[in-house]
Parts: structure tokens; sequence; C-alpha cells
């Protein structure tokens, strides 16, 4: 088993990164290694912020840490909400709130397009690695679905007639954003065999 410290307090996040990866792979929580569930998170983008998160832990604990930093940018806000995508309404984090806010910025607005991106930072004993997913869709008029989390409810993939909300975890997690970092994490991890 090879174990690693996922730096996230967002269990939806948590419960994605555990169904993608590889069964060999342990998953500690910041609660199990002492730390808070909010990490800092204070940089301009979404690479600054999963370092940042997976630097932190790092220093404090030693252990190979995976940190995530996603969010969804859409093209008529000028990429907006980015890197505040989880706080867009304010504190604390409100995912309906968030997408009341959106929705509402939207209202009128032909150009929906927008797009979902994740970063995912690897710290270990050999250095720092990014891995990078991204899906490209649009934003519907109202929320639809009830799976997932976040802005899942108003987020069309280009590729689907249905929300992420709508889609079944496993179809989700094939098509997403963080489905595509993650795989690459994982294509990584096994290519060099093992922790280190």
């Amino acid at each position: 088993m090879d174990r690693y410290l996922l730096c996230t307090g967002n269990s939806g996040k948590a419960k994605e990164l555990r169904e993608l990866l590889p069964a060999r792979i342990q998953l500690l929580t910041l609660q199990e290694a002492a730390l808070p569930n909010d990490l800092p998170e204070t940089g301009d983008t979404f690479t600054a912020n999963a370092l940042q998160k997976a630097r932190f832990a790092f220093e404090r604990t030693g252990l190979s840490c995976i940190a995530d930093d996603s969010g969804l940018e859409v093209t008529a806000l000028n990429g907006a909400p980015g890197v505040h995508s989880a706080r867009y309404a304010g504190e604390p984090k409100d995912d309906v709130a968030n997408m009341v806010k959106l929705l509402r910025e939207l209202k009128g607005v032909e150009d929906r397009r927008a797009r979902f991106r994740t970063v995912i930072a690897l710290i270990d004993g050999s250095g720092e690695h990014v891995f990078e997913g991204e899906v490209r869709g649009t934003i519907t008029m109202e929320p639809r679905g009830t799976n997932g989390f976040g802005y899942d409810p108003v987020f069309l993939p280009e590729m689907s007639d249905l929300t992420f909300a709508e889609l079944d975890a496993k179809m989700k997690n094939a098509i997403s954003h963080r489905g595509q970092a993650v795989w690459k994490l994982a294509r990584f991890l096994a290519e060099r065999g093992g922790d280190r």
C-alpha cells in the first residue's frame, strides 16, 4: 500500500479521488495528519493554490502529499469564478449560494460557454509534480440533477446531454476534469513504480 496525504477538506473531492485512484493507494485525511481542514490557498491560479496546499502539508508532516485545486471558468464572466469558485458567493462556502449567484450574473447572457479545470499537485521525496485536466461545456439555465457537488447541477459538458449532477459517479469520473488529472497522476505513479 502506498500512503499519501490528501490535502483537502472537501468531502466531494475526497470521494472522487478515492474512486479514481488505484486501490493500492491509501489516502490519509487532513484530520488523520492533525492538520486543519482549510489549508492556505491564496494564489491567483489553480496551480499556485494546489502547490501551496501540498507544500504546507508536506513541510509539516513529511508525508507524500496530493492536493487539488479546481474551479469553473465562465467565458462571459472573463473566467470567473475561477480560483474563487468555492467562495464565489462569500463565506462560508455554500454550493447553492454560488450557483444562485452564477445564474443571476448570466441572466439574459447568450454566451454560456464554460470550462471546469483541475490541477493536482504531488509533492514527495522526489520533488514537485503537477497534473492538469479540463472539460468544456456550457452553463444551463437552471440546476439539473442531484449527484456530485459544487457547480455540477449547472454544468453541461460538451460530450453529454446531461449535467454533471445528472450523471452517475462512474460516468462523471470518466469524462471530468478531475478524472483526467487523476488519470495522469495515476499513470505517473504506476510508471514510477510506487512511492518515493
